[in-house]
């Protein structure tokens, strides 16, 4: 009789309790913070500060509380590298450079960048970079040898080993990653999932030292056809948004979620809005439910895990990082911007 009383008690508690309703997005506020004749990609949250890291070699922060920028350029012996990767530890700063050679670098002395990784050829093009904690870091790249390029830190990002491959899945012929937007490497824990353009997705539990590969049903007939961003709300929910920038009205097999931890794929509002995205969120506190999708032909936004899309906005950017569930800044052509969910 005891246990029952207790159990109905807490029924009667659980019963109770309202489910937090959040309010749907209907709107964003656009406030640019950041006008330059650049191509910007990449950007990092940093606790107070916006990172980020374009082409030209110009690399800054945005102060959040002033709004002041900061700018810097990096060269290399004659080149301005194009940066569309960046990554911060809670010490360090890196970003890294497409195209051959590939420029890695992180914070040193006296606020000067040091370059710790370079790796030359002709196939060479480094896509995107993610921290899984102080020590430990990866970064992408495409296809070189028979199977992506991946290199790994396990020193805070001093030095970084390339994976050889016979201990990767063996690449497909063109494949490699978007680096439209620094977000085909999705991370939770001592996980990994990495999409590519062949719309395959490579997965490690412990940190790169084992891999995987799972293909899904985004299409990937075309050299701009595949994954283009993907994010993990936890290490089951998963979300990927491809396309093709070149037809970007077209949203026939573009977008897939994953309830299991990646292992398995099913296509999302298929032959329906969204068309091709570059990058792709889970909106934070929203259990998984909200996801905005962004690129150059504007926001959309769904509250239903994706089933549903509206247009919020047709202001193009090419990336977002979300600050918390109603802000979030963007990055895109010539500018940065805060953007506010009403």
């Amino acid at each position: 009789m005891r246990y029952s009383t207790l159990f109905f008690t807490l029924f009667l508690i659980h019963s109770c309790q309202k489910p937090v309703n959040r309010p749907v997005f209907s709107e964003v506020i656009v406030e640019v913070l950041y006008e330059d004749s650049l191509s910007i990609r990449a950007i990092e949250l940093m606790g107070g500060s916006l990172g980020f890291a374009a082409n030209k070699g110009v690399f800054g922060t945005i102060d959040l509380q002033t709004k002041t920028v900061r700018t810097n350029s990096q060269k290399y012996d004659s080149i301005f590298p194009e940066f569309r990767a960046i990554a911060h530890t809670s010490t360090d700063f890196f970003m890294l450079s497409v195209a051959n050679p590939a420029l890695l670098y992180k914070t040193g002395d006296m606020g000067k960048m040091e370059l710790v990784y370079v790796e030359d050829g002709e196939n060479v093009f480094y896509d995107a970079m993610a921290f899984w904690n102080d020590k430990e870091g990866i970064a992408i790249g495409d296809t070189v040898g028979g199977c992506l390029s991946i290199i790994i830190t396990r020193d805070g990002g001093y030095s970084w080993a390339k994976l050889p491959c016979d201990q990767l899945p063996q690449g497909l012929e063109g494949e490699g990653a978007f680096a439209a937007s620094n977000t085909n490497i999705a991370l939770q824990g001592n996980k990994a999932w990495i999409g590519t353009t062949k719309g395959r997705v490579l997965f490690t539990d412990n940190a790169g030292k084992s891999w995987s590969v799972v293909q899904t049903p985004i299409l990937s007939d075309k050299p701009t056809q595949g994954i283009y961003s993907m994010d993990f709300y936890d290490s089951s929910l998963g979300i990927v948004i491809g396309g093709d920038y070149t037809d970007p009205d077209k949203s026939f097999a573009n977008k897939a979620i994953s309830r299991d931890g990646g292992k398995s794929w099913e296509l999302l509002a298929n032959n329906q809005e969204p068309g091709y995205k570059s990058c792709i969120r889970f909106v934070p506190n929203s259990e998984g439910k909200e996801i905005v999708a962004i690129g150059f032909t504007g926001i959309s936004y769904s509250n239903d895990m994706g089933i549903n899309w509206k247009a919020l906005s047709n202001e193009g950017f090419y990336t977002i990082r979300f600050q918390n569930d109603s802000v979030a800044y963007a990055a895109g052509r010539n500018r940065i911007a805060k953007l506010t969910f009403k």
